[in-house]
């Protein structure tokens, strides 16, 4: 360390040292910038960067060498071989460029302190190729020791350099790899020079050299103006780079013309058209965009802007907003042209035309549409003189589906249904979804009615070919009502009243068919609609309520149960009977809902009577379809509070002519769960003995019609005595319904029935008074 600082105050000139050290310190910055640079680049812009950064850096190193060199004082006259000096910056360039080539290249951890020895290996080699080119009449002598230790300095200061280069990052790492590259170039040299002596010789002749002072203005020179010129092109290309990436990142497309000829475009400009750079300097403006509209030629007619079309590369045509704008580029006026892709834009509002017109569902027309084809139909049918028909179309069974299987199958069964429909229809004809499962065609033809009866066949042979309603739970069925015009209507609304009219008709004539509208069509079939409609919101109106008839051992005349009836108050048409409402609401598919009111209803009732008496209720048929049924079930129970072992559910026959295995699943369920099990009107339907043996049964009921002809009938007295007696020998209790004279009574007590349930035992009534003993109600008499 002594020897070195020896070294500079004795032999060198402090003024030429401390200019060598602004050149290094120069050019270590320009070398750590160029580097930062190449870092962030790849393939042949890196490669790039890597050679600009080997000039700065091998410029900087030699010239400080040689800056240095200028200022030594060996005690004689010292010149420069040409060949050698050249040879020297040749080497400091060489070794920087595959110091930093390993350096960026290399995948480990330390590849850029590899770089940094070898760095410093290549200023070792420039500092001996220099001091080879020096011409004296004398020998220049090394020491050994300083030689080596200086070179292994060298590299170990350049190999951390490099390294926290690549660790630090930013700022700090430029800082600090910066002043250690200047320390590693400065400690090689003069650690260096603190071992070399020059011992005269007059025998050594001088070669071709370059004079000192020419050599120290140009070094300086040479290094100052290549190390400005390092500054500048980062500079430049900083500036640039962020230029072009903010025109790059634009989402428009730009152009510059000039004349007719594109002078410069972005990156979103070639994605546009499909095309790179070299194919679009060879295209003229025009070639550009599409010919049919506006001629973007007189580009700057346009104050704002426009829509044209940019043809795409493959022959697609881009709709583009357009605008134009004059501005000076690279010395001269240009035109800069923007397009802002309308692809997506335009795209979205198809949609939502679409949307306006279709159903989302099923992609038919909707009701809006409906109305408006409709009504321009109905004008080109008058102005032609032609028939026109309409034809509604409703799905049977479609709600129960939709409830016992969800949403998501009743969506499928709509698309399904569409399809059939858009199969079936010409196309000249208008499919519409109006809402739920309604569906309507307009069909104009001059063949009508003829055509429209052709196109409800097809419908109807469609939908039966696809959908089996008697084996699979989920599949429905469709009926068809028929309006013609102008026999059945000249307006709009009156032709789809009169289809829909037509649709009720078939619809309770035995669904499955198609019905023409028919001007005769008495008040019954608009009267069963309207009650089909208020039906479905009768629990909601609290128009519905219940009525208790009590169930009568007939041993001791004591009540030993209830069984809950469902009445109907309408506002409008009084108590509706249930013979007339429940049909249809089995057939609506509200009976669902309102089952669900009943049982809840009955369980709530009976959960505050002080005495444990049953409580009955009737489940549809259509109830049973439900897969969680006895969830549903079993939710009432304890939401109620009332014990499992005091509900009856009362089911007829029909419950056992689909889905036997689920139903029987059901059952089983319910008498674990302590609910006990009714079958209704046994001896009706399809009763089968083999029912009895099957599902778990508690107890039998005689249907009233039997009681009815019981005192007139030896058969129907036959047919009680025989139930009975099943019910007996299987260990089953049996209730006769109907029973209204002591005569009935006398009869069935004698053939050993022990429970009886009629107006002869008491008519069904409000619900019993929590607070008043069961056995000391009065019954009402019949």
């Amino acid at each position: 360390m002594f020897s070195v600082i020896a070294c500079i105050r004795n032999d060198h000139d402090w003024r030429l040292i401390a200019i060598a050290a602004i050149v290094c310190l120069a050019g270590s910055v320009a070398t750590m910038l160029l580097l930062m640079r190449a870092q962030r680049s790849l393939g042949t812009e890196r490669r790039l960067w890597t050679v600009a950064c080997a000039f700065a850096s091998g410029v900087g190193i030699w010239s400080t060498h040689f800056i240095a060199m200028l200022a030594y004082d060996g005690g004689m006259p010292i010149a420069y071989e040409v060949r050698g000096t050249t040879l020297s910056v040749l080497v400091a360039i060489a070794a920087s460029w595959i110091a930093f080539t390993v350096a960026l290249a290399g995948t480990f951890r330390y590849a850029f302190a590899v770089g940094g020895i070898l760095l410093g290996l290549g200023i070792a080699a420039m500092h001996f190729t220099g001091m080879r080119a020096v011409e004296a009449q004398g020998q220049v002598t090394f020491d050994f020791r300083s030689t080596v230790t200086a070179v292994i300095l060298g590299m170990l200061i350049a190999g951390v350099a490099l390294h926290l280069f690549r660790k630090l990052q930013g700022v700090r790492g430029l800082v600090a790899s910066t002043v250690l590259l200047v320390l590693a170039i400065c400690a090689m040299h003069f650690k260096s020079m603190s071992g070399v002596g020059l011992v005269p010789d007059p025998s050594v002749a001088a070669a071709t050299t370059f004079d000192p002072a020419w050599l120290a203005g140009g070094v300086i020179a040479a290094s100052t103006t290549l190390i400005l010129v390092a500054f500048g092109a980062l500079f430049l290309d900083r500036h640039l780079t962020d230029l072009r990436g903010l025109v790059n990142a634009s989402l428009e497309g730009m152009m510059i013309v000039r004349g007719d000829e594109i002078v410069d475009i972005n990156e979103r400009f070639m994605s546009l058209c499909g095309r790179t750079a070299a194919e679009l300097a060879k295209k003229n403006l025009t070639e550009l965009f599409a010919q049919d509209r506006e001629r973007p030629g007189d580009r700057r007619a346009f104050g704002g802007s426009c829509e044209l079309e940019l043809l795409h590369a493959d022959g697609r045509r881009i709709p583009v907003e357009y605008t134009c704008r004059t501005i000076e580029y690279r010395g001269r006026e240009c035109d800069v042209i923007f397009v802002r892709d309308l692809s997506q834009r335009k795209e979205a509002e198809r949609t939502i035309e679409h949307l306006a017109h279709h159903d989302a569902l099923t992609d038919l027309s909707n009701r809006s549409s409906f109305d408006r084809r409709l009504a321009q139909s109905i004008a080109v049918a008058s102005a032609r003189n032609e028939l026109l028909a309409v034809l509604c179309l409703d799905l049977d069974r479609f709600k129960a589906v939709n409830d016992i299987f969800g949403h998501g199958e009743g969506d499928r069964i709509l698309r399904k249904v569409a399809d059939i429909l858009r199969a079936a229809c010409g196309d000249g004809d208008t499919i519409a979804r109006l809402g739920g499962d309604e569906f309507a065609i307009i069909q104009p033809s001059a063949g009508q009615p003829e055509a429209a009866r052709q196109l409800s066949e097809r419908i109807l042979r469609s939908i039966a070919e696809e959908m089996d309603t008697s084996r699979d739970p989920m599949a429905v069925g469709v009926s068809i009502g028929v309006a013609i015009y102008p026999a059945d209507g000249m307006t709009a609304d009156r032709l789809c009243n009169n289809a829909d009219t037509a649709l009720y008709r078939a619809k309770q004539t035995g669904k499955g068919i198609a019905c023409f509208f028919d001007a005769e069509m008495d008040a019954a079939v608009r009267t069963r609609r309207q009650m089909e409609n208020d039906l479905r919101h009768a629990v909601v109106r609290r128009q519905l309520f219940l009525e208790y008839q009590p169930l009568v051992d007939v041993r001791d005349d004591r009540i030993v149960g209830y069984e809950a009836l469902l009445r109907w108050q309408h506002p409008d048409r009084g108590l509706v009977s249930p013979s007339i409402f429940i049909p249809i609401a089995e057939e609506s598919g509200s009976i669902i809902q309102i089952g669900e009111w009943v049982l809840e209803q009955a369980c709530l009732e009976a959960a505050r009577w002080n005495e444990p008496l049953a409580i009955s209720v009737n489940i549809s048929p259509v109830q049973f379809l439900l897969p969680n049924l006895f969830d549903q079930i079993e939710a009432i129970l304890r939401r109620t509070g009332l014990e499992p072992r005091r509900l009856e559910l009362e089911i007829t026959e029909a419950v056992l002519m689909h889905n036997r295995d689920d139903v029987l699943t059901t059952l089983v369920r319910l008498r674990l769960l302590g609910v006990r099990i009714v079958m209704d009107d046994f001896g009706t339907g399809h009763s089968s003995l083999s029912n009895l043996q099957t599902f778990p049964f508690d107890k039998l009921k005689i249907d009233c019609s039997f009681t009815a002809a019981l005192d007139k009938d030896p058969a129907a007295h036959a047919i009680i005595r025989a139930i009975i007696a099943l019910g007996q020998s299987l260990n089953l209790p049996v209730v006769t319904e109907g029973v209204e004279t002591e005569r009935q009574k006398q009869i069935i007590v004698e053939e050993g029935c022990r429970q009886i349930q009629g107006f002869l035992s008491g008519r069904p009534g409000r619900a019993p008074s929590a607070n008043q003993p069961v056995q000391d109600r009065p019954r009402a008499e019949a």
